[in-house]
């Protein structure tokens, strides 16, 4: 058994994003030893797992980013959910305000695309799930390393919604947007949680790690 790892960047009071889906206030914010821990935790895991909005944006960019974080992002095998049991061929009306806030910003840090990386085909070979509980479920039944949940904002929600999620790694920012999609608005019940660590960083971040308390 293995278990599922949800990482996600917040607000301080609890938003995984924008109103539209801005992420640029979670750029600004992010420093050295939070990109350490973040790279850590991209390593560690076996599997990455997320929603298919998240997939077009993802496929989009780190095949020819230059990131550090571009080479777990790439040799780390994908699953991507998608109620329609498959993924359109990516197209750039389909990529997220995510993406267009991180290319902005590499663009303004003169930051220019690498050629394409050699372990780009683990997004070309990505394995399709549709049913969110019971394709989960059975990847917490195989054996290896934790699977890591990316998101997008819905993918997310769903997974609490669902109560999956054995573990939460929140990378809290120090900003407050007052408005914008917050993670727990579908939780069906309060999450009890057992802090395991607390990291704090140079920039105001705290990254946290809980446990769910199983009742």
């Amino acid at each position: 058994m293995r278990k599922l790892v949800l990482k996600m960047s917040v607000s301080a009071d609890g938003f995984v994003c924008g109103p539209n889906g801005e992420i640029d206030w979670l750029l600004r914010t992010r420093d050295q030893s939070a990109f350490d821990w973040i790279e850590k935790t991209l390593w560690d895991a076996g599997v990455h797992i997320m929603g298919s909005r998240t997939f077009h944006d993802m496929v989009a960019y780190w095949p020819t980013s230059p990131d550090p974080l571009a080479v777990p992002m790439n040799e780390i095998p994908k699953v991507v959910f998608s109620k329609k049991g498959f993924v359109e061929q990516t197209r750039d009306e389909l990529t997220t305000q995510a993406f267009k806030d991180s290319s902005r910003q590499d663009a303004e840090k003169g930051i220019v695309k690498t050629t394409i990386s050699k372990s780009a085909g683990t997004w070309s070979e990505a394995s399709i799930a549709s049913d969110i509980v019971s394709d989960i479920t059975k990847l917490k039944q195989q054996d290896g390393k934790f699977i890591l949940a990316h998101g997008g904002a819905s993918f997310a929600q769903d997974l609490v919604k669902h109560e999956l999620i054995d573990e939460y790694r929140l990378v809290i920012h120090p900003v407050i947007l007052g408005k914008g999609i917050p993670l727990f608005a579908l939780a069906p019940n309060p999450i009890e949680l057992k802090l395991e660590s607390s990291s704090h960083f140079d920039s105001g971040i705290i990254a946290n790690i809980y446990s769910t308390i199983v009742k």
